[in-house]
């Protein structure tokens, strides 16, 4: 990946969360490879605060999230949870990474286990790239452990109410192949070039003008919670604030390229 723009580096939550620059893209790194890349309280705090300041970053348009050491997040940090006693809800928007939806497209580069609280951290992204060691699951239901982390909210609307409903109960294993089929994952690539194919489509995103990309997004998260006419009226308001500049710029070139054949309008 090359931009022209020099790499900077950060690290939250004393290295366990690893965040690497290059405009216009920021790319996050889980680094627990000891433990699969599970999040205990400290790690959980340093992912928010690797995606605010992803999200605050005006240079930057797309946001990559990985982990390290061939494993993307294998959930929460059992062992510390057994030690305190306590609960840390990751989706609570105050202090958890895993709240509302960032204001830029997130995509999630998944190798190895996802699971428990580590498939709520997938399903926060708006797109999820996988290899084929790609294993998600609600493995928590082991432990008797609930989830807390968007998992039963998200879940059922990315696979649908009775895939969702049948991987909550059993807390079986998904593997690459079926979530693939099951509408979980969205691309597969070969083993190792999750990362890599996870950076390019996020280059990708960020070259596309941003206004209409942005407001469509939020159109389609915003619509979950309304009804139909409610939601369409909804998309409307914000088609309007965002049809501005670049749409006219757009709509300018296009016209000037004269009348494109399909295979162009397909490319375009």
């Amino acid at each position: 990946m090359s931009t022209g723009a020099p790499l900077a580096s950060m690290t939250f939550a004393d290295g366990n969360v690893l965040a690497s620059r290059r405009v216009p893209i920021v790319t996050i790194v889980i680094n627990r490879p000891e433990v699969k890349n599970a999040l205990d309280v400290k790690t959980a705090r340093g992912l928010a605060g690797a995606f605010q300041m992803a999200d605050a970053d005006e240079e930057v348009q797309a946001i990559v999230v990985t982990g390290a050491g061939g494993s993307f997040c294998s959930g929460a940090d059992l062992k510390e949870m057994a030690a305190s006693g306590g609960y840390f809800p990751w989706a609570d928007a105050a202090e958890g990474p895993l709240g509302m939806p960032l204001s830029k497209p997130v995509i999630a580069a998944v190798e190895g286990h996802a699971c428990a609280e580590g498939l709520g951290v997938a399903l926060f992204c708006d797109i999820r790239i996988i290899d084929d060691s790609a294993m998600f699951g609600v493995f928590s239901r082991r432990w008797g452990v609930p989830t807390g982390d968007g998992t039963t909210v998200r879940l059922p609307r990315i696979v649908g109410q009775g895939r969702a409903l049948e991987m909550v109960i059993t807390g079986r294993a998904v593997g690459a192949d079926e979530a693939i089929a099951i509408g979980l994952a969205h691309r597969k690539v070969p083993r190792g070039a999750a990362r890599a194919e996870a950076e390019k489509l996020a280059m990708q995103v960020a070259g596309m003008p941003q206004t209409a990309l942005l407001s469509d997004r939020r159109s389609v998260y915003e619509g979950l919670d309304r009804e139909s006419a409610a939601a369409i009226r909804r998309e409307i308001e914000l088609a309007r604030a965002a049809f501005g500049p670049e749409a006219h710029d757009g709509v300018s070139r296009f016209a000037e390229r004269g009348k494109p054949s399909l295979r162009r309008l397909i490319r375009a």
